[in-house]
């Protein structure tokens, strides 16, 4: 029985009603709740319920989905003084740095456009990549096409209110139709005949390992080889667990160019992560109980595959000087052409998987970069999301040096940097005669 000083101790409101009988007839006092708990043990119990809510919120993301994160040009790699903010000292960093002598701003090759989950049966989207604007759709039939945004009837956007009809994109403007295998307009509502000229640019374009890529030559000529096919994405035993996406203000050779430059692994990325991405601040003294450690080699590889490249990394990390073996990784980052990288990871107890890295020109100075992670669908969520987001911190420490450099055409190396001029030398074969070059900068990118 609990007595009437315990429920107030408990915060219960009771109120004394008299000695009315009970329904049995006898003469037992009744007492009348009021309230169940007083206003500040409310309070006390809601906090809890609202914590509990969003660690449990915390958890289900953790556990169950994938980590996406996507950044904006402004959003790593500048420096915001005096008062400016992120887009200000971006755009002014893009109209004061001097460029330096380019190689030609987009090499021929292979070029993520979407990753396939973005992309439903009978969607549209509007793409900026190589300088142009392009509608990827996916048909009726399930197949993922490209073409050319603008109508060339009266230069629409399809991909703008437009619509897809079987295989084919509608016009929101007049109601043309084109197919997506080829670009042929096969319909047009009001006319009696359609012209056999009429058509829209189709891309080369194929879909493998989760995502949709276009061809670009300058020459218009076929692709020259095929991107590989995962088989564990294919077979479904490595499973998406996640995508990073940045926009880096710099020419694309400068990104893949970082895995020659062996040198620059041991003093950018030496310090932990912990550290952050800040350059002014990663070499902290607070920071130096945790360090990664970095054994590198890059070599082309040979006919048939010489538009390939490997890179060769052994990485251990050292906590307060001691040696963590259990977290030492073996990674084969295999280049594929200018813009696809496999990041290949194989560890006995982290599990197998792969960070398909991605780099696309969406203007001559201006690459848009993925990082999409496939990994053993038998190994907890957590790891490869720890994994993407270590190399997301490694890459943004990248991103603030390209955000900000020249690109030196004839630099001063030294003989322990010999892979850098082998890897330029390599990299030219994805250049042509025709390829277009930068000729001129308008002092307008603000964005």
């Amino acid at each position: 029985m609990i007595s009437c000083s315990q429920f107030k101790a408990l915060g219960v409101a009771t109120k004394w009603r008299g000695d009315p009988l009970d329904s049995a007839g006898n003469g037992s006092p009744i007492w009348r709740d009021t309230g169940l708990l007083g206003a500040p043990a409310r309070a006390v119990v809601c906090i809890i319920a609202g914590v509990s809510l969003l660690a449990m919120g915390w958890l289900y993301r953790l556990l169950f989905c994938p980590l996406e994160r996507s950044k904006a040009l402004e959003d790593v790699g500048y420096i915001a003084e005096d008062g400016r903010s992120r887009a200000q000292a971006a755009n002014e960093v893009r109209r004061r740095r001097k460029t330096g002598e380019l190689p030609p701003v987009y090499p021929n090759g292979w070029y993520r456009v979407l990753d396939s989950h973005l992309l439903e049966r009978g969607e549209v989207k509007n793409v900026s990549v190589l300088g142009e604007q392009v509608a990827v759709f996916r048909g009726q039939d399930g197949k993922a096409y490209v073409v050319d945004a603008y109508c060339p009837h009266l230069g629409a956007n399809l991909a703008v209110g437009g619509r897809v009809v079987g295989s084919c994109i509608e016009c929101p403007f007049h109601g043309w139709q084109f197919r997506g295998d080829d670009g042929k307009c096969v319909r047009i509502p009001y006319a009696e005949k359609v012209p056999e000229f009429a058509r829209v640019r189709c891309w080369p374009s194929c879909e493998v390992n989760g995502q949709v890529l276009v061809w670009f030559h300058c020459d218009g000529e076929d692709p020259h080889w095929k991107v590989p096919e995962q088989q564990e994405i294919t077979k479904g035993e490595w499973v998406y667990r996640g995508r990073t996406e940045h926009f880096v203000n710099a020419h694309i050779q400068e990104i893949p160019e970082n895995a020659a430059d062996i040198a620059h692994l041991n003093h950018l990325h030496t310090p932990g992560i912990v550290s952050g991405v800040d350059l002014r601040y990663t070499n902290s003294k607070i920071w130096e109980f945790v360090r990664h450690d970095w054994k590198v080699q890059w070599e082309p590889e040979a006919e048939p595959n010489k538009h390939c490249s490997q890179m060769l990394v052994k990485h251990s990390l050292t906590v307060f000087g001691h040696h963590w073996s259990l977290l030492d990784v073996h990674v084969v980052a295999r280049q594929v052409g200018p813009g696809v990288v496999f990041l290949l990871f194989d560890h006995s107890f982290l599990g197998r998987g792969v960070i398909m890295h991605c780099v696309t020109p969406v203007e001559p100075l201006l690459q848009c970069v993925s990082h999409t992670i496939f990994y053993q669908s038998n190994i907890p969520p957590p790891v490869p999301k720890f994994i993407l987001s270590a190399e997301c911190v490694q890459f943004e420490r990248d991103v603030m040096i390209w955000n900000n450099k020249k690109y030196i055409s004839k630099p001063l190396l030294v003989k322990e940097d010999s892979a850098i001029q082998k890897h330029r030398r390599w990299f030219s074969q994805f250049y042509s005669e025709n390829s277009p070059r930068l000729r001129y900068q308008h002092d307008t990118l603000d964005f």
